[in-house]
């Protein structure tokens, strides 16, 4: 018997060229195959944005509270609205709720024109005339008399109105965030004041900050880590 192919040429030229194409795609879609179980598909993005968390925030999520509210000041004027819209926060969380100060973390955030309200009575004594230009503070009662000690210190009892001031947010366990850049600031004009250095300055301010007080970098980053933290801001 032959050993060839006795079929037409044509017909075994069109055998072997779909068998180098059925091989091809065999070949093709082997190494596709291979190649995807070698390489894991990318992971899929997270649509959702997450803020960086820096451990020199991580004061905020120390304080105790079911809620969260971070009061941004300026100004003397708005140091005043502050006092009592915290007041009013407590007031209303007490009545409607019966949540007490161990339920709400509050931050009272003094900065620019309020950063020197953020320090205590020694310093006003000391510096009075010079923190209360810094603050544009006027005492409306005696409007010629420099203030010696801090209108609304949470330390002195004596005046009743400063009772109602600070003195009602510390006993309520409120936190206070002051403004570094601001508390250098206070420490230059100070320095020239006085003829002294701004460095001994800022050291002595530091370290006479009001009851439940800490420095911040900036007030206005305190204020956007308050918020990445959960904070209601006003």
């Amino acid at each position: 018997m032959p050993d060839h192919d006795s079929r037409p040429p044509f017909a075994r030229r069109s055998f072997l060229a779909r068998l180098g194409v059925a091989t091809a795609a065999f070949g093709a879609a082997f190494g596709t195959e291979r190649a995807t179980a070698q390489t894991p598909a990318p992971a899929a993005r997270d649509p959702h944005w997450q803020a960086v968390r820096h451990p020199q925030d991580d004061w905020l999520d120390q304080l105790p509270g079911k809620h969260r509210f971070f009061f941004d000041v300026t100004s003397t004027p708005g140091l005043v609205d502050t006092m009592q819209f915290v007041g009013n926060f407590y007031e209303a969380n007490k009545s409607d709720y019966d949540l007490g100060p161990a339920d709400l973390a509050v931050i009272v955030c003094l900065r620019h024109n309020a950063a020197p309200f953020a320090y205590n009575d020694a310093m006003w004594k000391k510096y009075g005339e010079t923190l209360a230009r810094r603050a544009e503070y006027v005492d409306q009662r005696n409007k010629d008399v420099t203030p010696a000690a801090n209108p609304y210190t949470p330390v002195a009892a004596a005046d009743a109105a400063r009772v109602r001031g600070l003195a009602g947010l510390v006993r309520n366990g409120v936190r206070f965030a002051v403004c570094n850049i601001s508390t250098n600031g206070i420490a230059g004009m100070i320095a020239r004041a006085v003829d002294g250095t701004r460095d001994e300055i800022y050291k002595e301010l530091t370290a006479n900050l009001i009851a439940n007080a800490r420095l911040v970098p900036a007030g206005i980053l305190a204020v956007n880590r308050a918020q990445e933290r959960g904070y209601s801001i006003t």
